[in-house]
């Protein structure tokens, strides 16, 4: 499935745009494992030497991957972990890294998401209200059904309820994943008010907006979380809500080996 086109790198935080996919691996600079490079977060160099995080992982020049979760992130600034391995990385280039870096990747992360979801809005793929939300559930037009943080228990339990049967799965225990954004965020990037539930439509078995929207999901949910560990869109599709909501941990089988930094 492809994989939604991403964000250019400002002096901030990336703008999110519409990204082509890369099927290709690299290495967390940190943990020294690989991954599939839309799984992790590329770190990029301004020119005046200042580490940003480039979610689109599209700015020119060298970048370095992390893939661990924003609390282990945090250590390894405190401690240098970090600094050497950028260094490391950037073959000793002056460097500055932010004393917010951790929390300005969180902010990158969490805007690719809502910009996402704006896109598909704009593209007819996102379904909004718990009624119509329901309706389409039951009649298995949903490709995923997300749901806010701050969601209540009883909201969340009756349109997962419509989304198994509507996937002919009931009984299964499957859930609709939730979302590291509460309804606050969700409304402010869909341009709405109150938005606690979203479907995302699959027609005709295109499941191509729900990999999309799934893949900006697990990116910040495993860094807020847990840690960007190995996976994909389609890990979180065939185990929507199972055990966890929000993410599948299960590895992804054949990894390769990849350099930790490339020229881009």
């Amino acid at each position: 499935m492809r994989t939604p086109p991403n964000e250019r790198l400002t002096s901030d935080i990336a703008e999110a745009t519409l990204p082509a996919t890369s099927g290709s691996e690299r290495r967390c600079i940190l943990s020294g494992d690989n991954a599939p490079r839309d799984m992790l977060v590329r770190l990029a160099i301004s020119p005046d030497g200042l580490v940003l995080p480039d979610v689109a992982g599209k700015a020119p020049g060298r970048g370095a991957w992390i893939g661990i979760s924003r609390a282990a992130l945090e250590t390894a600034v405190t401690d240098g972990h970090l600094k050497r391995a950028l260094m490391r990385a950037f073959k000793g280039a002056h460097l500055t890294i932010p004393e917010d870096l951790p929390a300005r990747i969180e902010t990158a992360l969490a805007r690719h998401l809502g910009d996402r979801l704006g896109l598909e809005l704009r593209s007819g793929n996102i379904v909004l209200g718990s009624a119509r939300i329901e309706e389409q559930a039951r009649a298995g037009r949903l490709a995923a059904l997300l749901h806010a943080s701050d969601s209540s228990e009883d909201g969340r339990r009756k349109l997962d309820q419509a989304w198994r049967v509507g996937r002919e799965v009931e009984g299964s225990g499957e859930r609709g994943q939730v979302l590291p954004l509460d309804r606050n965020a969700l409304s402010v990037a869909l341009g709405r008010d109150n938005v606690v539930h979203l479907g995302v439509a699959g027609h005709s078995g295109d499941m191509r907006a729900a990999a999309r929207v799934l893949q900006a999901v697990s990116r910040l949910s495993r860094y807020v979380a847990g840690g960007i560990s190995p996976g994909s869109a389609a890990d979180m599709m065939d185990n929507s809500g199972r055990d966890t909501p929000g993410h599948s941990d299960r590895p992804q089988a054949g990894r390769s080996a990849q350099d930790e930094y490339v020229k881009d």
